[in-house]
């Protein structure tokens, strides 16, 4: 009976470990976010390419799930999910970028035309507005890559509908192994994968093409990849999946750099 308090209270001393570091993380990822906000922080201008993180307006059904958490969905990991993907990035690749090449944009800015690679989280909050709505399709329009993260269910048919703003004419399309965006660095041999945690249903991968069947959206519905990002170096997930979901990014930084 000692023996087995003895691995509970490990188990548990454990758990409050991870759990604490968590919560010192969150803290510390909050204060970031909103002094970079006030500062209106740039990314280095050595480098060639950046990380675009697009800010937009949440209203969506999606805020319900959030809990007490202080901040919107759109800002959901940053910013160590983005470090951690440009360092990896930056040592696999060779390409001419640091831990520190990412920015954020609002959506219905200007700005968002100087950043080829975006990244939208958690669009069951996403309510577009009207200008968010132009500048996303001439945002695409114009070659712009943007990988979609951190939603689950019936969030899908929610972005679905708001992309209707957009592009009302062009539906999700899903995607397959064989597809090109999934070999463009790493020879992914499934989409058959592990998300961080528990979601509403098995991760999936759609996108939306252009013209000439480009990919210019990909989304990772039922997944949470910053979530792996984020969290690389602190062992909080299982390492197969975590490897996967860094996989995943790189192959869609050098799709985005590619085609």
């Amino acid at each position: 009976m000692a023996k087995k308090l003895g691995i509970l209270t490990a188990i548990l001393l454990s758990c409050w470990g991870v759990y604490s570091v968590a919560l010192q993380r969150e803290a510390l990822e909050y204060q970031r976010l909103f002094n970079d906000l006030a500062s209106n922080r740039k990314p280095p201008s050595s480098t060639e390419f950046v990380f675009a993180r697009f800010q937009f307006t949440s209203h969506g059904p999606g805020r319900g799930a959030r809990g007490n958490r202080a901040i919107e969905g759109w800002a959901h990991d940053y910013p160590v999910a983005e470090e951690n993907i440009l360092q990896i990035a930056s040592e696999a690749t060779g390409i001419n970028l640091n831990r520190e090449s990412y920015v954020i944009v609002r959506l219905d800015s200007e700005d968002v035309f100087r950043y080829p690679f975006a990244l939208l989280s958690e669009v069951g909050e996403m309510t577009l507005t009207p200008p968010e709505a132009r500048n996303l399709r001439e945002y695409l329009n114009r070659g712009g890559f943007i990988m979609v993260d951190d939603f689950d269910g019936p969030s899908l048919e929610w972005f679905a509908d708001q992309m209707k703003m957009v592009f009302p004419d062009r539906d999700l399309v899903p995607l397959t192994v064989d597809h090109p965006l999934f070999h463009a660095f790493y020879d992914v041999k499934t989409l058959d994968i592990e998300p961080p945690y528990p979601q509403r249903g098995q991760p999936d991968f759609y996108g939306y093409l252009d013209d000439h069947g480009r990919v210019m959206m990909i989304l990772n519905h039922n997944n949470d990849m910053g979530d792996f990002w984020e969290w690389i170096d602190e062992s909080l997930y299982p390492l197969q999946p975590s490897i996967a979901g860094l996989q995943f990014g790189i192959n869609y930084l050098m799709y985005s750099l590619t085609h």
